[in-house]
């Protein structure tokens, strides 16, 4: 009797409990979003809202006075456009991003896959080419700089021994050279980040189908292109677009190496900010919403690229 009278309570306790869930469930699709809110007013703060103050102030004539804070449209962009420095800009831009994640790509899978290999020391290596990664890249960039010198540089004395360089001159002297200088020391820095997210990816390959291919007589080159690079496309996709938006961004390496002699997207927008007159404040504006337009549009097509391979498995 006693059970069964304090039935219903525990029972009406129970609907109370569950009607309470089922308003907070993912049933009524409450929950999820009040997860997700803090981290999305986070993102709104912090990363969408300076993106559209952004565009906005490329919009004015001057936002840095306000009696010259007036709406000009697109102007700021088609000044920007019309400048052979900023066209120059994108070349460069686009050449060393292109050149870099190449070189940096194919040693890093060359590196990945001799540290995914069992050997005395591994974790040891492993963590030893690390090492430049860990660097700041304004300290990497003044230490290469001083290798660049036309004193005591050793890369310079080494290019010259070669009699690749003229006696007296440096890499820092012209614009191809300077592209050279800062590839050879992005891919110095940067490689050991691609070889850790390639050996992620192949770490999660299973050694059975290597015993597999080689039980039915494949060779080494056999497994490595039938086997090793179809199931690592997603990790290679994820660290070329990792590596392709780090390198279209680039600033210090060129502000260090270059200074004004060769710009990228990046210091162009920052020498108008910033070492012009405030009237260049704008159109520096203008490019750096350009500059994130264009990195955009190279995450969607890295996206979509993963999305067709990801329907093709």
């Amino acid at each position: 009797m006693t059970t069964a009278a304090l039935h219903p309570e525990a029972k009406a306790e129970t609907t109370g409990l569950k009607g309470l869930r089922q308003r907070l469930d993912a049933g009524n699709g409450l929950l999820p979003y009040g997860l997700v809110a803090p981290v999305l007013i986070v993102i709104l703060l912090v990363a969408v809202f300076p993106i559209l103050d952004a565009i906005r102030l490329s919009l004015l004539d001057n936002p840095l006075i306000a009696s010259g804070s007036d709406f000009v449209g697109l102007r700021n962009y088609i000044q920007v456009i019309g400048d052979p420095q900023f066209r120059g800009s994108i070349f460069w831009t686009i050449a060393f991003s292109v050149i870099s994640v190449a070189l940096e790509t194919f040693f890093g899978l060359l590196i990945a896959l001799l540290i995914n290999a069992s050997f005395p020391g591994r974790g040891l290596v492993r963590a030893a080419i690390l090492i430049p990664w860990a660097f700041p890249t304004i300290v990497s960039g003044r230490i290469w700089q001083l290798m660049y010198n036309d004193q005591t540089g050793i890369v310079t004395y080494i290019l010259q021994g070669l009699h690749i360089l003229k006696p007296g001159s440096t890499l820092l002297q012209t614009n191809w050279g300077i592209l050279t200088a800062t590839v050879i020391t992005d891919v110095w820095k940067t490689t050991p980040f691609m070889a850790l997210l390639i050996l992620a990816g192949l770490q999660v390959i299973s050694a059975d189908l290597y015993e597999a291919a080689a039980v039915d007589g494949s060779s080494r080159w056999q497994q490595f292109w039938m086997i090793t690079l179809p199931l690592l496309k997603n990790s290679l996709l994820i660290a070329l677009l990792f590596r392709a938006l780090d390198a279209i961004r680039v600033f210090d390496l060129f502000y260090i190496l270059a200074g004004n002699q060769v710009q990228t997207m990046a210091t162009y927008s920052y020498n108008k900010m910033f070492t012009g007159t405030t009237f260049d404040f704008a159109p520096g504006i203008a490019a750096s919403v350009i500059l994130a337009i264009f990195a955009t549009v190279v995450a969607i097509i890295f996206v979509y690229w993963m999305g067709g391979i990801s329907r093709q498995e």
